[in-house]
């Protein structure tokens, strides 16, 4: 049996990229034509002209951050869905709220976490404990699918209610679990507690959670597979886990960009930056640059599973690093607009720290190439966030690849 998915896994990179750039055109075409908010905002723009990565990256970001108000204003999908909502499968309400679509497609998979499923191996004969929520979002349906595109049956198990789950799994004779990381720790320490065995399951298929190495280490010691994926509730798989478990391998059905924080500017290979997504099979909800608010980075090379899709290190925080300083709110945004005015600079944060008496201070760190007017600055400074602040002039690569524009320091426990 094969260990991959569909063929589209081993593409090369040629061949994947003029597959992707053929469907983005597409998508770009059908999210002008069919949902306003993108029929606004990419307004002129010529979905033939997209013919690299470049050009993509030209494009306006659609920030999550955003979603709930432009929901509010153009109810309910902010109008970026391209399909009626009368005609969708079935509307969800995430936290926030934050509302959120789900379509019909072929396969039981609209959300496309079968790839991620298969390369955790669930296969026909599985039994899987589905302990998503199946209340208001879409968790619980996202796995589903993903366990029938791969053949396997499903316990929808839900969240909560240990002792019901547990009995569930022990008579059904589950082989495999998908929920968030830590809750089969509670799973198996109950089924000791009842006298169940749950030595069928095998495989473990988490996200929604961190996954720490302790937790993972654990799960391996008691000889289970334990392997993540990313996603979320608006764009579906973004990217998951094989078992080579050497970086997240990006989802075919997307685009996968790593942005400076506050801008839509593509990062250098290997920087930490914020993820942005363009799904490019989503006929129902064509999300273009939707910029998920984590921060991530682009892994050089392909994985040891053949897989050759881009890889991604996985979640490593969060990209709104907005903070209140002196009253005054200070977002990435800004930092990106600072920078924009001193062509010298390189790479650019503002570091809040606070002095004996708890007073905010200021200071903006740069990386610059050539000589930089630390006056001027200085000026641009205050002019775009309304604060002063001292400004630092540092050596190229001696700020920290961690994402960073605003680095809070300050010791709030006190």
């Amino acid at each position: 049996m094969t260990n991959f998915f569909d063929s589209l896994e081993t593409d090369s990179t040629d061949a994947r990229t003029a597959r992707q750039l053929a469907q983005l055109q597409d998508q770009v075409a059908l999210a002008q034509a069919k949902a306003p908010y993108f029929a606004e905002s990419l307004k002129g723009v010529d979905a033939d002209s997209l013919t690299s990565l470049e050009a993509l990256a030209a494009l306006p970001v659609v920030r999550k951050s955003d979603l709930m108000d432009h929901q509010q204003s153009n109810p309910p999908f902010g109008g970026m869905t391209a399909t009626p909502s009368a005609d969708l499968a079935r509307l969800y309400m995430s936290p926030g709220p934050i509302l959120d679509p789900d379509g019909h497609a072929p396969n039981f998979d609209w959300w496309r976490f079968g790839r991620a499923a298969w390369a955790a191996g669930l296969r026909k004969g599985d039994r899987v404990a589905n302990c998503f929520s199946y209340h208001l979002t879409p968790a619980g349906r996202m796995f589903e699918e993903a366990a029938h595109a791969c053949g396997a049956a499903v316990i929808p198990c839900g969240v909560g209610n240990t002792e019901a789950v547990v009995q569930a799994m022990a008579l059904l004779k589950a082989t495999a679990y998908s929920g968030t990381p830590d809750y089969p720790k509670a799973l198996f320490e109950k089924a000791v507690e009842l006298g169940l065995d749950l030595s069928g399951v095998k495989t473990l298929i988490v996200g929604a959670g961190p996954l720490f190495p302790s937790m993972r280490q654990d799960y391996h010691d008691r000889g289970l597979v334990c392997l993540q994926t990313y996603g979320t509730a608006d764009l579906g798989n973004v990217a998951y886990e094989s078992k080579a478990m050497e970086g997240l391998i990006t989802d075919e059905g997307v685009i996968v960009e790593i942005v400076r924080p506050g801008t839509g500017d593509p990062v250098p290979e290997g920087e930490v930056g914020e993820v942005v997504v363009t799904l490019l099979t989503n006929r129902d909800y064509p999300l273009i640059r939707f910029a998920t608010g984590d921060l991530s980075a682009v892994m050089n090379g392909t994985s040891p599973c053949g897989r050759t899709a881009p890889r991604i290190k996985g979640w490593m925080g969060r990209a709104d690093q907005t903070a209140k300083i002196r009253g005054m709110f200070v977002r990435p945004s800004q930092v990106a607009e600072i920078v924009s005015r001193h062509t010298e600079i390189t790479k650019a944060r503002i570091v809040i720290s606070s002095d004996s008496a708890k007073k905010d201070i200021m200071t903006i760190r740069c990386e610059a190439t050539g000589d930089l007017d630390a006056a001027r600055l200085a000026e641009t400074v205050q002019s775009v966030t309304k604060l002063r602040g001292t400004v630092e002039v540092v050596e190229p690569g001696t700020l920290p690849n961690d994402g960073k524009v605003i680095d809070d320091t300050r010791d709030f426990s006190a």
